[in-house]
């Protein structure tokens, strides 16, 4: 009975050194099992089938400082449009009357009433023309009533 499996062992292991065909014996393809002794065993060796990419992507240590970037540059224009808006809002809540103002649209005038949210200016002193304007489409004051009632101050200048 010895000799039988000594005999079948031996058959067995001629037949996978030498294919059938004829032809020279090639190593297993990487993924396939080779079935040679009885059992399934994986061509690694290690019978597990897992990915293992242990090579870093150049972005994994980047990734962290584009998105930190990214929330300050949004932080940072944030904070700039609330600063215009508080100068924008600070420059229409300061005009009064007999101010020189300029509109979105171009228009210069002289502010000759004010309401809660539109401005009356006065653009032709010939035919009094008016205009109504949003308190919003003014632009900017070119001058003030408090710096046209005051005569330029004269600096002396010391004489050459």
């Amino acid at each position: 009975m010895f000799d039988i499996e000594l005999h079948n062992l031996v058959l067995a292991q001629s037949e996978t050194a030498q294919p059938a065909s004829g032809g020279e014996s090639l190593p297993p393809i990487i993924g396939e099992s080779s079935s040679a002794g009885g059992g399934t065993v994986s061509s690694s060796g290690t019978g597990s089938t897992g990915n293992t990419n242990t090579n870093p992507s150049i972005f994994d240590g980047f990734l962290p400082i584009i998105l930190v970037m990214f929330v300050v540059m949004i932080i940072f224009s944030m904070m700039g449009s609330r600063r215009e808006r508080k100068k924008r809002a600070a420059l229409i809540s300061s005009i009064s009357k007999h101010d020189k103002v300029q509109t979105v649209g171009g228009v210069i005038g002289s502010v000759v009433e004010i309401k809660s949210d539109t401005i009356i200016l006065k653009v032709d002193e010939a035919a009094n023309t008016r205009i109504t304007f949003a308190r919003s489409a003014i632009q900017q004051v070119i001058t003030s009533s408090e710096t046209v009632g005051k005569a330029p101050s004269q600096e002396l200048t010391p004489q050459k």
